[in-house]
């Protein structure tokens, strides 16, 4: 017997780097604006808010086209557009001082920072904002494509059964993403200057352009590397046509896939709890900033944001190996995917606990945050799983899209809320719950995170009670 190649999980490492280098490249602004950015642009929580907000509500509108647009290239020539235009996109960050210094008439970074005429200040603050906030249009609009095309490529190389543990390690790439951050940018930064961290990080892309072209194919049917033993293994379930099957799967249209309440149901849970994430993505090296005095770029800061991310690592397995251990029970796998949201919904609630516990120390807070960072990842990866575990392979992304547009406007109302909360509680030392000030602000915010993810599940349940694949 031919033993069985497993060059599926090649892939998934290919999957694994994109994901990492999308969340370094989105994760760059976050650890510059506060310590570097900031003093130079004059920016407030405010202004950030809405750049930050920008940023997800592109997303959210180029996630509902990129599904269409990955389903009509292909996985391979859609995924390598994009990311060519967000490495761009990245590396144009470092712009933004120069753009500014040349519309402004400001001749360098130093005088920029010393200006103390209002009406300059606000000339420095309206251009940097408008030139930032095209940048992360142009990111937007190329990240948009990673998770439809990963999830179409998982369901071009993985049967159901693997899906949730393929996702949930080329997911983990979010969270490595975001742990190598805090440890490279912040430093870049210091020593090298906020715009060459722009550009290292953003660079990074092209080396994994490298890798994917000669090393992906869209059928694995046609892939070299897949042995007979591994295509027959990817294209075990029976209720799917093959994908190298003599008779095609009908495409879906974008309008066809809102008929479904599985597109319904997938794209509530992504409105609910994709904005949660983004927050912790987004806030926390300003939340450490703010209420406990550390800079992204001191060792404590760095530390703080390290550990958390190192205990959202946890959701690599338990993401996958949950619901797997559902489905050898017996269930089916929206039944088994189900109940473990329902678990991984719940974890979330500490997040309650997370400014009380943290009046004397930080790393209480750290963790409560880590712990619901690896629950929405593990949460992430079955909810999306439901989508190649329902929906023919030909609308997957689509789906996906149409998902992470209502996960990007779900976050474009939560990031300018939350810097308009913070700036608001600051400066009126608002009072809340027996918190005041920002950190009363911050407290509003993570009880909203608490109980996000079981309205979502509560929703996602009624709307599809159970396991009920589309066929075209």
């Amino acid at each position: 017997m031919t033993k069985k190649t497993n060059y599926r999980w090649t892939v998934c490492l290919l999957l694994f780097f994109a994901t990492a280098n999308n969340y370094l490249d989105r994760q760059i602004l976050s650890l510059t604006w506060k310590d570097f950015i900031a003093p130079e642009f004059h920016w407030t929580d405010w202004h950030y808010g809405w750049i930050a907000g920008s940023f997800s509500l592109v997303y959210a509108i180029g996630m509902l086209f990129a599904g269409s647009f990955v389903d009509k290239l292909g996985t391979k020539r859609g995924f390598t557009i994009a990311m060519i235009i967000w490495t761009i996109a990245s590396c144009m960050h470092a712009l933004g001082g120069v753009v500014t210094r040349l519309f402004t008439g400001i001749e360098s970074a130093e005088a920029m920072i010393a200006l103390n005429c209002t009406q300059t200040i606000g000339a420095v603050v309206s251009v940097s904002m408008i030139f930032m906030v095209f940048c992360r249009v142009a990111l937007a609009i190329g990240e948009a494509a990673n998770f439809p095309a990963s999830i179409k490529a998982t369901a071009e190389y993985f049967p159901k059964k693997d899906r949730a543990l393929a996702t949930a390690i080329f997911n983990a790439g979010a969270t490595i993403g975001a742990l190598i951050s805090p440890l490279t940018i912040p430093l870049i930064a210091k020593h090298m200057g906020w715009e060459w961290a722009f550009i290292i990080g953003g660079g990074v892309g092209f080396l994994w352009l490298a890798f994917w072209i000669p090393k992906y194919k869209d059928n694995p049917a046609t892939n070299p590397k897949v042995n007979a033993a591994e295509l027959a293994y990817i294209q075990q379930d029976q209720d799917e046509t093959p994908v190298n099957s003599e008779k095609p799967q009908k495409n879906l249209s974008l309008l066809e896939c809102f008929k479904f309440k599985q597109t319904w149901a997938f794209a509530f849970g992504k409105f609910m709890t994709d904005g949660v994430w983004w927050f912790f993505l987004l806030w926390m090296p300003a939340y450490i900033s703010d209420v406990y005095g550390f800079r992204s770029s001191d060792t404590m800061g760095q530390m703080a944001i390290v550990v958390m991310y190192a205990i959202v690592m946890v959701s690599i397995f338990t993401g996958g190996l949950l619901p797997q251990y559902f489905m050898n029970k017996g269930m089916n796998p929206y039944a088994g995917r189900m109940r473990a949201m329902l678990i991984f919904a719940a974890f979330p609630l500490l997040t309650l606990l997370a400014q009380p516990l943290g009046e004397t120390s930080m790393w209480l807070p750290v963790i409560i945050i880590g712990i619901a960072g690896a629950a929405h990842q593990s949460w992430s990866a079955n909810l999306f799983s439901t989508v190649s575990d329902m929906i023919p392979k030909t609308a997957v992304a689509t789906v996906v899209g149409v998902g992470g547009m209502a996960g990007g406007i779900g976050s474009f109302l939560l990031q300018p809320s939350a810097g308009k909360l913070f700036t608001y509680a600051e400066q009126t030392n608002l009072v809340f719950m027996g918190f005041s000030g920002k950190p009363a602000g911050y407290f509003i915010i993570f009880c909203f995170c608490a109980v996000a993810y079981l309205i979502g599940w509560s929703v996602i349940k009624a709307l599809v009670p159970r396991y009920k694949p589309i066929t075209n």
